[in-house]
């Protein structure tokens, strides 16, 4: 394996691209007793429409996260779970938009643990009693998620804000759509996306990183399978399908999220100066320090849970803020006008709020488990995550401006509202 130093973060990474097509990376910790592992496939929750192996397919919205409960079962009834815990690991996994993880944390039996990741995610075993078995348990995980304020406010913000692309359906699909999902079409998206081309292991810890690419390759082997072709048909105007949505549950005050549709991303290095330069413009906008967030804060229109970020996914990228308050309205209105009214910020505070995001980051290594996430993440988009330092170096305060300039525009935004449920009303 080939070592990268970066010295600006005292760190150094090995990495290869295994003859499967796996991408390999270890960061060695000498000392730490903590070992993390991620086994991560570029696939998610947005990418049911594909090609593979000469045909064209369509399979169910939620069969990413349907598949991610699945592989947990391997044949003969064992118990992947009480596996890991035998070895003294947790383990866990999750689906986003764009991709599936699946890792482990451990201090002992390292090895042992990072085989039985490997075993588990790379042998597909989808009976027809196993997956109806699973349909109820995701139908009660979609039902609780549909109880929850913070993720009923996005899912329809995201279905207001776009016509065609994927995000507009929950990751876990809905109750109809899961009733589709079948060990045929389950078998599918596991050939077609965990095969080791598509996917990504990171190792951070004491460990060596030789025999993390042995394990790999004994388990894994060597052979290189085709890899399902996406289909992105999903082109979008940044013009908003509608302005507003709203929606009533058992909340104590109206909770919401302000959303300006962003142009899609892309990859590689112009993507991600994007990313960080937009955290720039949400810090400088919605941030406690900001001109707008104390006005809004002194006349009691926010409390200490608003805030604003800048999120992207495959096919495309939103400019937000949110929390609670009594006037969601009021928020959009002081938002627009503030833009309208900005004339920029000063050398001083953008030079704070740089050096502020970036001692984020820099803080951020010290956790096993996000830097693992942010590796394998940031690769998929062609990315080394470890040259964040350089990314920063280019950011000017010109660039946060226009990037402010260009985004805050009214027919570009949306406003999703949670409201409580009024006495005598029945919940929507």
């Amino acid at each position: 394996m080939t070592g990268t130093s970066y010295p600006k973060l005292d760190e150094t990474v090995y990495r290869k691209v295994l003859p499967n097509g796996l991408r390999l990376a270890v960061v060695p910790k000498p000392g730490f007793a903590k070992k993390q592992a991620y086994f991560v496939t570029d696939f998610g929750s947005i990418h049911t429409h594909f090609r593979f192996e000469g045909r064209e397919y369509t399979v169910p919205a939620g069969i990413a996260h349907y598949l991610e409960h699945k592989m947990f079962d391997l044949p003969g009834g064992r118990d992947v779970s009480a596996e890991f815990a035998a070895y003294g690991a947790s383990s866990n996994a999750f689906t986003s938009y764009d991709m599936t993880a699946y890792y482990f944390s451990c201090t002992d039996h390292f090895d042992e643990s990072l085989r039985l990741l490997l075993e588990f995610v790379s042998t597909p075993h989808f009976t027809a009693e196993s997956v109806e078995k699973e349909r109820g348990i995701i139908d009660q995980e979609i039902g609780m998620n549909l109880d929850a304020p913070d993720s009923v406010v996005f899912e329809n913000l995201a279905k207001a804000m776009y016509e065609r692309h994927p995000i507009r359906i929950p990751i876990l699909g809905t109750s109809e759509t899961i009733r589709e999902i079948t060990p045929e079409n389950l078998t599918l998206c596991h050939k077609a996306f965990y095969t080791p081309g598509n996917m990504m292991l990171c190792v951070m810890g004491d460990v060596d990183p030789e025999a993390v690419e042995k394990a790999a390759r004994e388990i894994l082997g060597d052979g290189k399978g085709e890899v399902g072709e996406k289909i992105r048909d999903w082109d979008e105007s940044l013009t908003c399908a509608q302005r507003d949505v709203g929606d009533a549950m058992e909340v104590a005050m109206p909770t919401f999220t302000l959303a300006f549709k962003c142009p899609a991303p892309g990859k590689g290095d112009a993507a991600i100066r994007q990313e960080f330069l937009a955290d720039l413009a949400a810090e400088t906008l919605f941030g406690e320090s900001s001109e707008l967030y104390l006005k809004l804060y002194d006349e009691g229109i926010i409390d200490s849970s608003f805030g604003g970020g800048y999120e992207t996914i495959d096919g495309c990228a939103l400019f937000t803020c949110g929390g609670d308050s009594m006037d969601p309205e009021a928020v959009r209105k002081a938002v627009l006008s503030a833009a309208q009214d900005f004339s920029g910020i000063s050398r001083t505070a953008f030079d704070r709020m740089k050096r502020s995001a970036f001692g984020r980051r820099i803080k951020g290594l010290d956790s096993f488990d996000a830097t693992c996430f942010r590796l394998c993440a940031y690769a998929f988009s062609d990315f080394d995550y470890f040259r964040f330092p350089e990314i920063y170096k280019t950011i000017q305060k010109e660039d946060v401006e226009e990037f402010l300039k260009q985004t805050l525009r009214a027919e570009n935004s949306c406003l999703s509202v949670i409201f409580p449920v009024r006495e005598g009303d029945e919940e929507i």
